[in-house]
């Protein structure tokens, strides 16, 4: 079978308003995780688009250095940054303010089922209130002459499955893109994504959709989107210590071809550069302490594949406060590893 035979529509590029990414794979804005550092190494890897972390919209305009890391694009081809509130003037102020920071792209958060989210009458609390959701959405829109698009969830419960509904009116509100991962809040990460749920929302839409939820594999994808009828697909917590998944995931979709996960000194090259963008990054000492989690997953990844583990050595590489010293024990464990050494 030839590429051109095989070549899903989402590996194809994709219309986002004014904007065209190169594919539909897209990776989720995730708190914590999809700070600039990898955002950068999932677009060298061939992610169409990056979102950054959820900036919350009043503390960017006000000037909180946290959010403004957050909100921090540089160079980024496409600039996205996803903002949550629930006060129609601060979306549209951070909103301005990001366009004018180079954002290319805003994207609205209704979909975070975080506590501290939700009691502030935010992320999918707004998917209770449909009038007040769409209010922002309005104001958004009205604030930026870059596309706004809009994540969110299948609705609060079971009980209250609106996601259609929302989706419909985020369109005739100007939304350029929806996105549904296929939970309801109350659902929070627990059973599985049910990507078929999805399907209702690509009805009620002349905009393109994207499916989101439990994509871990790429091979997971092609039934991800049949069962959603989504016009691409976004990977969220698969991505965790590999950056590679939505590149590998697009070039899967367009040649059915699964590429071979970084693996040896390629892999090795990749975690010392990825630790050594969050250092660089981030203020001293906070860089050391946000890529623990990050060099926790490559571990894991590493252990899981080799079938040997260092409980010592991995110890001391998410303690270690010296930057110098953690590469150096990195270069230790990935030796000791590959070498299928068990403590």
């Amino acid at each position: 079978m030839t590429q051109a035979s095989f070549a899903h529509h989402a590996s194809r590029p994709l219309s986002i308003g004014s904007v065209q990414i190169p594919n539909a794979v897209l990776l989720a804005p995730m708190s914590g995780i999809t700070d600039l550092p990898f955002r950068q190494l999932a677009m060298q890897f061939g992610a169409g688009l990056v979102v950054s972390e959820m900036v919350a919209s009043k503390a960017f305009a006000v000037g909180k250095e946290e959010m403004r890391l957050r909100a921090e694009g540089q160079d980024m081809e496409l600039h996205a940054v996803q903002l949550a509130g629930n006060r129609a003037d601060w979306m549209a102020e951070a909103a301005q303010l990001c366009e004018g920071a180079g954002a290319g792209l805003i994207d609205i958060n209704m979909g975070c089922p975080a506590k501290r989210v939700i009691n502030g009458y935010s992320g999918s609390a707004l998917m209770k209130d449909l009038d007040h959701a769409v209010r922002l959405i309005d104001a958004v829109v009205e604030a930026v002459d870059v596309p706004v698009t809009v994540k969110m969830r299948l609705g609060w419960d079971e009980g209250s499955k609106n996601a259609a509904e929302l989706a419909r009116r985020a369109e005739q509100a100007g939304a350029a893109l929806i996105t549904v991962h296929g939970r309801t809040r109350c659902q929070f990460y627990k059973g599985s994504a049910d990507w078929r749920a999805i399907a209702p929302v690509k009805d009620a839409l002349t905009i393109p959709l994207i499916a989101n939820g439990d994509l871990m594999n790429v091979t997971d994808a092609p039934a991800m989107l049949e069962q959603s009828g989504a016009d691409g697909v976004m990977v969220g917590r698969g991505a965790y210590g590999r950056p590679w998944l939505p590149g590998h995931v697009a070039h899967f979709l367009a040649t059915g071809e699964v590429l071979d996960a970084p693996s040896g000194q390629e892999l090795l090259d990749l975690v010392l550069d990825h630790y050594g963008r969050m250092i660089d990054y981030y203020p001293d000492p906070v860089g050391v302490r946000c890529a623990r989690k990050h060099l926790g997953w490559y571990m894991d990844l590493l252990e899981e594949r080799h079938q040997s583990f260092d409980p010592e050595l991995r110890r001391s590489i998410l303690t270690e406060g010296d930057p110098t010293e953690v590469k150096a024990l990195i270069r230790a464990y990935f030796e000791r590893i590959e070498e299928g050494v068990a403590a």
